[in-house]
């Protein structure tokens, strides 16, 4: 039963680090745009909640363009990995 525990615990933090490395990109690309358009606002002293939708959303197309195929490959590399050890997780 320890060893079970352990490969659960051990796939846990694999999924965390998964989950990490495929939403980073994503996040840290509406976090400059954000940002950069923050700051473009602030010292403009336009306050318009919309602006800084439209940038987002094509940084982040523009981010799943270069990236999805690698993000997609570690999704899709961890559901082998853990449907390779379901059978010796449950026993």
């Amino acid at each position: 039963m320890v060893d079970n525990s352990a490969s659960v615990l051990a796939l846990a933090d694999r999924m965390l680090w998964v989950t990490g490395l495929v939403a980073a990109p994503v996040l840290l690309a509406a976090l400059a745009v954000g940002l950069f358009v923050g700051v473009i606002q602030a010292a403009t002293s336009v306050n318009e909640q919309t602006l800084t939708f439209v940038p987002k959303l094509a940084m982040i197309a523009v981010v799943l363009v270069l990236f999805g195929a690698s993000m997609m490959g570690l999704v899709s590399d961890f559901a082998r990995e853990i449907f390779a050890q379901i059978a010796t997780i449950s026993r």
